[in-house]
């Protein structure tokens, strides 16, 4: 099984880093040919250029090679893991930099004859979600939890409704505990070795 690890957050030192370490460790010693996607280590470019817009409805919408080797890795891939904090309610601006620059037509989705849009990547049966924030889970759940619909919602209408869905989150993070923590590092883990 092909996994891809897109992990968000600056500080190589974070708790964030430390999840996305611990999938890509489970997923590799499950046997899983595994590629962690660090954006924020790669410099990977949120905005979206005019020349990419201008291409966007192209045949040829991907113009940066780097932009290109990933939407490789995801038409590739059988499972996407997601790690990264809640900020502001919603996703890190490099997850959904990322989406909106890899996620283009003929990698995501497609228009079939009638000019519907069709999921194009049926290839990945499972998308696994992990984050952290801290406001409590109840706030989060009052402001429609944003980075959740996108990506267990939005995202899954382009691999299509068979593909499995794990959402981990660890609300209030700087009201846990050491134990706290090392639990859900642990879930984490077991997330990333079972998946077939």
């Amino acid at each position: 099984m092909r996994v891809v690890v897109i992990l968000a957050h600056p500080s190589p030192d974070s708790y964030v880093h430390a999840l996305a370490h611990e999938a890509l460790r489970a997923s590799t010693e499950a046997g899983h040919d595994t590629t962690l996607l660090d954006l924020c280590d790669e410099s990977f470019v949120a905005a979206m250029s005019a020349e990419e817009w201008k291409a966007y409805p192209t045949d040829s919408p991907i113009l940066d090679p780097q932009v290109r080797a990933h939407a490789e890795l995801i038409q590739t891939a059988d499972a996407l893991v997601f790690v990264y904090p809640t900020w502001w309610s919603g996703l890190p601006s490099i997850v959904k930099g990322w989406m909106d620059r890899v996620l283009v037509p003929g990698v995501a989705f497609r228009f079939d004859a009638r000019g519907k849009v069709r999921p194009a990547l049926t290839n990945v049966r499972h998308i696994v979600v992990v984050t952290t924030s801290g406001s409590k889970g109840l706030y989060i759940k009052l402001i429609n939890d944003n980075g959740r619909r996108v990506l267990c919602r939005a995202l899954r209408l382009s691999t299509g409704l068979r593909t499995k869905i794990t959402f981990h989150a660890l609300r209030g993070i700087h009201n846990t505990t050491h134990e706290q923590r090392e639990r859900f590092l642990q879930r984490v883990g077991k997330t990333a070795a079972r998946l077939k």
